[in-house]
């Protein structure tokens, strides 16, 4: 059977789209949170023979994410206000070399960058955007821009209303990560419960209420360990207030701990003390490792579910957050329970292998619908 001219250069098309070379631009917003992600995509490129392209602003630590397969770009060379696009030429250089197809903003805070980049090289890119939209417009080209990637499908429904004339852009797909068999959550009898929070130390209000809960829980006769890992402006006004509260024992604080899985699933109990308008890696490894976690609704809390995947407190209310914790100190086969039942949520919603899929075949089509737009 003969093809027409239309059917060959559909069949032309396909079969360029196949030729995967994707520039990936990264930021310092998104690293070291979503580095563990991050990895494991080079890692399933590489597996793929999918030769790709890193673009990371100076400060960040990509040694973690390293790949022997990746080419990587430091831009700008010098971190300067407004040296971003005054050096973007050079970068643009090193790209036309390495001759992407594709790119892949992975920060919404690179939009601009990645617009620019793309009409320079005459490239489709997709932008991956990890939280809610509720100020400044994003810099979105609806010439060039082919798929707006969400983990989440309360920020899939905010882009909607935000950005109507985009909404069939607009593409889930699920950050994946890898399940431990084992579950973490009370897997020993003879040492004290422990709990761990992830939270940056920019506000003593964002601990507040939940420190009055630890004290509450000390002094009913509660044993245990508490770590907050982070930093911020506000460190030294919190250890006062441990101090304050007597907790000075009980609580450690530290920075970020790595290898950042070991240390989550050395904790019983994972706590997000407020709720975020992005998606949190950490709440995703946290699960992934089998700690039970106890959290608050409100702005992206789509791995949340109550009494299912985690336990729910109001975050300016102590007596709340005291008796979430309760219920899960006083009921550990509960406790184990819901980690379990976290752990097997995202066996089936959060695979890598999926993750690794849904991201490439969304570059095919992104090169797909680039062309027909010529």
């Amino acid at each position: 059977m003969l093809m027409d001219e239309s059917q060959k250069e559909q069949v032309s098309q396909i079969s360029a789209a196949r030729l995967i070379r994707p520039a990936l631009i990264t930021s310092e917003k998104i690293l070291p949170d979503y580095s563990l992600c991050l990895r494991r995509l080079l890692i399933g490129f590489a597996d793929e023979s999918i030769p790709a392209a890193l673009i990371y602003q100076p400060g960040c630590d990509v040694d973690s994410i390293f790949s022997t397969a990746v080419e990587i770009y430091r831009h700008p060379v010098i971190d300067l206000p407004l040296m971003e696009y005054f050096t973007a030429g050079r970068l643009i250089n090193q790209l036309e070399k390495f001759k992407p197809t594709v790119l892949h903003c992975l920060c919404e805070s690179k939009a601009g960058l990645a617009r620019h980049i793309a009409r320079h090289l005459d490239l489709p890119y997709i932008l991956t955007v990890n939280s809610l939209q509720n100020r400044n417009r994003l810099s979105i080209s609806t010439r060039r821009c082919a798929r707006i990637i969400v983990p989440t499908e309360s920020i899939s429904g905010n882009l909607g209303k935000v950005y109507p004339r985009l909404v069939k852009r607009i593409e889930r797909i699920n950050i994946g990560t890898f399940v431990e068999q084992d579950t973490a959550c009370f897997s020993g009898s003879s040492y004290l419960p422990s709990i761990v929070t992830a939270h940056p130390f920019n506000s003593v209000a964002d601990y507040q209420f939940l420190f009055a809960a630890l004290r509450r829980l000390s002094i009913q006769g509660y044993e245990f360990t508490f770590v907050a890992m982070g930093t911020g402006r506000a460190e030294r006004r919190l250890r006062k207030l441990l101090c304050e509260y007597g907790l000075a024992r009980s609580v450690t604080i530290v920075p970020r701990l790595t290898p950042l899985r070991s240390v989550l699933a050395a904790g019983d109990i994972f706590i997000q003390p407020q709720p975020y308008d992005f998606f949190d890696p950490l709440l995703l490894e946290a699960m992934s490792v089998g700690t039970a976690v106890a959290a608050c609704r409100g702005g992206v809390d789509d791995l949340i579910i109550p009494d299912e995947t985690a336990v729910v407190f109001k975050p300016d209310d102590e007596f709340s957050v005291m008796s979430a914790l309760q219920r899960l100190l006083d009921r550990r086969e509960f406790a184990r329970k819901l980690a379990k039942n976290a752990q097997q949520y995202l066996r089936d919603n959060h695979s890598v292998s999926r993750m690794i899929e849904n991201t490439l075949q969304a570059y095919r089509d992104a090169q797909v619908w680039y062309r027909l737009q010529k």
